[in-house]
């Protein structure tokens, strides 16, 4: 049996939460390998709603979860979502849950300085979170992160807020901010340390005994390849690397454990936030998208932009991260529309594009190219196998492919986890 990584290939917000819980029911192990809770998974699971911005999605069928170094870590939020699953009759234990010891922690300064940085960038905003998620970031790289395993030792973290607060206080002081008052963030730490160190192991460890066992491991990503801070509309990014490659960094595991990579897809295409979108309709039939597709970020509750699918981008996606199979979600939402649209390449000034050009002004002055197809007016909704789809919805299905040069893996018609037509098992070799 394989691996499975699962990753978004558009700009996050895909679905794949549903794909993952599916997967993840069949799982031994569910990592997650990168971001933090600016990313979210909402799970359907018969009348229950579970709505997941730091968990990996196995925790609510009980499976061994595990929060890689590769993860950002607030560790208030992490009491909060654990304390809100449980209120929902879920387990969350210190035997099913694990959080790498080196995991970086995002502090309340992390938060602060978001906030401040985005308000004060003017027409630069690139639309965070403002949950501290790239600061937290930048202090790992730059070797000033305070991690868990630090909680355990917090009488000797002197040392390390020296760094801190020389880095910090002068961007604090720039803002007009007080500097970091180290007694009170290291009374914070001491409340919550208690709280999150029984989670922490060497999760490498746990996943290099798995791999042995022969355990089937799912990858589970945040946001979307489209979000990479190398390989997508830099700078309106996120903070990490969301490629499918990471999955071997952010969890210490060796880059052959991977396994098939799954890119999660919308037969449209959506985008929360500021940044480029070449095929964004600002028209009634974006308006309809949104509505029929409620778009609406499962962190934020931001209303997302819509448009017609772009092959480009999901190619280039595909390529940069090895994806193996496509699942395409949200097939259901284009039912009843006379005609449908795919972005099939960009105009720049004049000049044709097969891929998205990397400067940001090229990007925003990209128009697409379309190939017009026949819509279908029967409904796909639920649909589990090809023969309960129309023909011009798989005719639509088989040109994605065709574009995209990436098979379609799997198909879903609906937010149940049922509602699945399966073409290739990626848990199958």
């Amino acid at each position: 049996m394989a691996n499975v990584t699962v990753i978004g290939a558009q700009w996050g917000d895909e679905g794949k939460g549903k794909i993952v819980d599916w997967l993840a029911s069949r799982a031994d192990v569910v990592v997650r390998f990168q971001g933090g809770h600016n990313a979210g998974h909402t799970l359907v699971v018969g009348e229950k709603v579970y709505k997941l911005s730091l968990l990996p999605s196995g925790i609510v069928r009980g499976t061994l979860s595990v929060i890689g170094n590769g993860v950002v870590l607030d560790p208030w939020h992490f009491r909060e979502e654990v304390a809100k699953l449980q209120g929902q009759g879920v387990d969350v234990n210190t035997t099913n849950l694990h959080i790498a010891e080196n995991v970086p922690l995002i502090l309340p300064f992390h938060r602060d300085l978001d906030g401040l940085r985005e308000d004060a960038s003017g027409a630069g905003k690139i639309g965070t979170t403002r949950r501290g998620i790239g600061p937290a970031y930048e202090d790992k790289v730059g070797r000033r992160a305070i991690r868990l395993c630090d909680l355990a030792h917090l009488d000797d973290l002197g040392p390390q807020l020296d760094r801190i607060c020389a880095h910090h206080d002068a961007l604090r002081a720039g803002f007009g901010e007080p500097p970091i008052d180290r007694d009170a963030l290291i009374k914070e730490l001491a409340e919550v340390a208690d709280f999150i160190l029984p989670y922490a192991k060497p999760v490498w460890v746990t996943l290099n005994q798995a791999k042995k066992r022969g355990d089937r491991i799912l990858f589970e990503g945040a946001q979307g390849v489209l979000l990479d801070v190398d390989h997508g509309t830099y700078p309106f990014v996120t903070s990490s690397n969301t490629i499918a490659g990471t999955a071997s960094g952010g969890s210490g595991l060796g880059p052959s454990s991977v396994g098939f990579v799954l890119g999660i897809v919308k037969a449209y295409t959506t985008r929360v936030g500021a940044g480029p979108f070449p095929t964004e309709l600002e028209d009634d039939t974006g308006q309809r998208l949104g509505e029929r597709g409620h778009e609406f970020g499962t962190v934020t509750g931001r209303k997302r932009r819509c448009g017609w699918f772009d092959a480009v981008l999901v190619r280039q996606s595909a390529a940069v991260s090895g994806i193996t199979g496509i699942a395409l979600t949200k097939l259901d939402v284009l039912d009843g529309f006379e005609t449908l649209k795919i972005c099939v390449g960009y105009t720049v000034d004049g000049k044709s594009y097969d891929y998205l050009p990397p400067h940001p002004q090229d990007q925003a002055k990209a128009v697409p190219v379309y190939e017009e197809m026949d819509g279908w007016q029967e409904t796909t909704a639920g649909a589990r196998s090809w023969a309960d789809l129309p023909a011009q919805a798989i005719k639509y299905i088989r040109r994605i492919e065709e574009l995209i040069e990436c098979p379609v893996t799997l198909v879903s018609t609906s937010p149940e986890r049922e509602d699945t037509i399966l073409v290739r098992d990626p848990f199958q070799d």
